[in-house]
């Protein structure tokens, strides 16, 4: 058999099996030209749903309820586990369609397939070998839920500020509600709800102590800091003894931040995107 033919072959039936066990792919938009130090790069849980003869199909990334929106001819980056191995390549949106679940349509991203897949290196982070930039996400235990309200509205005064091509207020990054002491964590994924964070062993103690955190998301040094309540949901172990923690965002004492938060996220997608496409 001729080597790109098994190589071909390796890939679908990597995939196939992802497909099969009901998981997916993690997609980032891949950077255009180099690390770019000013933006953060966002990663998405997807479920694939369909491997064609020459594309895959999953599930548009959600966040909060929100389809984010992926331009045709966007380059990406995605990663898929097997096992304890994690693998990566290289891919990019070909277009979207609509597909029926059940009794409803949904939208869904069509993907190149891949010329081939890497595995990753267990001492890198998952997109590392592809250039990416995971954000360190700040964590403090939050003692008083109630006062997040006056911190997340000087972030949603900033971040209007920002979009109306202003300078944001100095203050929204110094008002703080009543905290424990931080920990840290890397962004690993963006899920429909909340993040998934990748928390080392020295620091993961407080994920065992207290639930509700007061978070604190970098997008880049010229946008403004994603803030918000979350709620540790589950936690597990992964392989190099780091602990993997799903959390949800939590708007309960400021349901108005949910749209703002929002907002922000699909803001930095868009900026990834632009930075690829040319200009019209």
């Amino acid at each position: 058999m001729p080597a790109s033919r098994s190589r071909n072959t390796e890939w679908r039936r990597s995939l196939q099996q992802v497909m099969e066990k009901g998981g997916g792919l993690e997609l980032a938009v891949a950077r255009a030209g180099g690390k770019d130090e000013n933006t953060a790069d966002l990663v998405w849980r997807t479920k694939l749903t369909k491997i064609g003869d020459d594309f895959l199909e999953v599930e548009r990334p959600q966040s909060l309820g929100h389809a984010i929106h992926l331009e045709s001819g966007v380059n990406m980056v995605a990663a898929f586990v097997i096992g304890q191995n994690r693998f990566t390549f290289n891919t990019k949106v070909l277009g979207s369609v609509r597909a029926a679940a059940g009794a409803r349509a949904v939208e869904m991203v069509r993907l190149a397939v891949p010329l081939s897949i890497e595995r990753c290196q267990r001492r890198f982070d998952r997109f590392d070998l592809q250039g990416l930039k995971l954000p360190t996400v700040t964590m403090w235990p939050l003692l008083d839920p109630k006062s997040v309200i006056p911190a997340e509205r000087a972030n949603e005064i900033a971040f209007d500020a920002l979009q109306r091509g202003e300078q944001p207020v100095a203050s929204s990054e110094t008002l703080m509600p009543e905290v424990g002491p931080p920990i840290t964590a890397t962004l690993m994924n963006i899920g429909g709800g909340g993040v998934g964070l990748r928390v080392t062993q020295a620091e993961a103690g407080a994920l065992t102590r207290h639930r509700i955190f007061w978070m604190k998301i970098p997008m880049g040094t010229d946008s403004v800091p994603l803030v918000t309540t979350a709620k540790v949901v589950h936690t597990h172990l992964d392989s190099m003894q780091n602990t993997y923690a799903g959390v949800s965002f939590d708007f309960s004492f400021n349901p108005g931040h949910q749209g703002v938060v929002t907002a922000q996220i699909t803001r930095q997608v868009q900026r990834v995107q632009a930075k690829q496409l040319p200009s019209t």
